[in-house]
This record gives C-alpha cells, structure tokens and sequence, in this order.
C-alpha cells in the first residue's frame, strides 16, 4: 500500500520565490471538501460533470503558461493533486508572452505552496537546503517574467477557470482559499509523490481527504 504524505500543509516560506524554476506538489480541495468532482466506484473515479470541467481545465494550462511543464496529475472527489513544473524562460529579453486562463482570474487568498526543486546542470529541478541555487549563465527574470510563472498565478488561474465555466454551465463550484503542498527534496520523493497521485483512487478510503459527503 501506498503510504500517505505526511505533513503536506506548510506556511509559506518568506526566504523562497515562488516564481524560481523547480517542481511543484499542489493539493487543492473543494470548499468544505464537498464532493463536487464525482465519487470513486470500484476503486475508479466516476467524474460528475464539474470533475470533468476541473480534469480539462488542468491540461490547458500549459497553453497559458509557456514555460511550465505539467506532470502527473489527478482528479478526486473533493480534491485535485498535481505535479507542476516550471522552467526558466526560454528568452529573457524578448519578455513574457503568458496568459492566466482567465483574464480577470484572481485569486487572493492565503496561498500555501511547495518548494521548488533544482538539480544544477541536469535540466531537472530539486532543491532540498531549502535555498535557491543559482546558475550564473542565466540572468535573473524582470518582475513581468517572475509574476507570469509564479505558483500562485498559476493555481489560481486555474481554480478561477474552473469556477467560471462551472457556472456558465450552471454547475456546482467552489475551491477552498487556500491549497496544500508537499517540499520534494530528492527524486526518489519525486517518484514516490508520483505513484502516491496515480494510486491516489485505488486508495480512496485511506487518504486524508476522505470522507462520505
């Protein structure tokens, strides 16, 4: 079985930019973990038709947000869990050309993410000392550049498309402010958050985000 991730909820580091390169863990759970996405059944997720508005909306965010690479990636019944990537910017100086998948799209809560991760010279992204590790080749990114791939922007570019189309179709919706995180320090945790998302439904009655609705 599976072991849960423990300690997945952490304050938001002052010392780290959460616009740096590296990977990210993201948990983000209905508003009073309803369940709006669907139920698992025989051990399979059955989509309502917001969870399958949330499972779309996931995959179009690349196409907003050019420099992020997305990962492993599930829908639950009152929850999402993701693998974000972000990558540096392919070119510094000609600026961003990044979207939010909606427009007017905020989201001001009190975020709560993961750090990044950042292997020098692999092309891969781990930090486990909890500092950001520079690359002196590469410039620092204008504050544009930063806020475009930032976490936060991502995420919650993302909650506040899905709420959108939910409700142009008349759909249940409704995120909780703020989302969960897990600091991935090796690859060998990098793969275990893997396999703990893709087994994530087959282990429904054990997980932390279980209840019966």
């Amino acid at each position: 079985m599976v072991q849960p991730l423990k300690n997945r909820k952490s304050p938001r580091a002052s010392w780290w930019d959460y616009s740096t390169p590296g990977a990210y863990f993201v948990t983000i759970c209905t508003k009073d973990r309803v369940h709006l996405f669907g139920e698992i059944q025989d051990r399979k997720m059955q989509y309502s038709h917001s969870g399958i508005i949330a499972n779309i909306i996931w995959y179009e965010i690349k196409n907003h947000f050019p420099t992020v690479e997305l990962d492993e990636f599930v829908v639950m019944p009152n929850h999402i869990h993701g693998i974000i990537n972000i990558n540096p910017p392919l070119d510094l100086d000609s600026g961003s050309n990044s979207d939010s998948i909606v427009q007017t799209g905020r989201d001001d809560s009190n975020i709560v993410v993961g750090t990044g991760r950042h292997i020098v010279g692999t092309g891969r992204h781990i930090v486990g000392t909890g500092h950001a590790l520079s690359q002196p080749n590469d410039a620092p990114p204008n504050d544009a550049e930063k806020k475009s791939t930032s976490l936060s922007t991502i995420i919650g570019s993302y909650k506040s498309a899905v709420t959108k189309h939910c409700n142009r179709l008349g759909l249940p919706s409704g995120w909780q402010s703020r989302f969960h995180d897990v600091i991935i320090k090796s690859e060998n945790d990098y793969e275990r958050i893997k396999n703990y998302i893709i087994n994530n439904p087959d282990n429904w009655k054990n997980d932390d985000f279980y209840n019966h609705n």
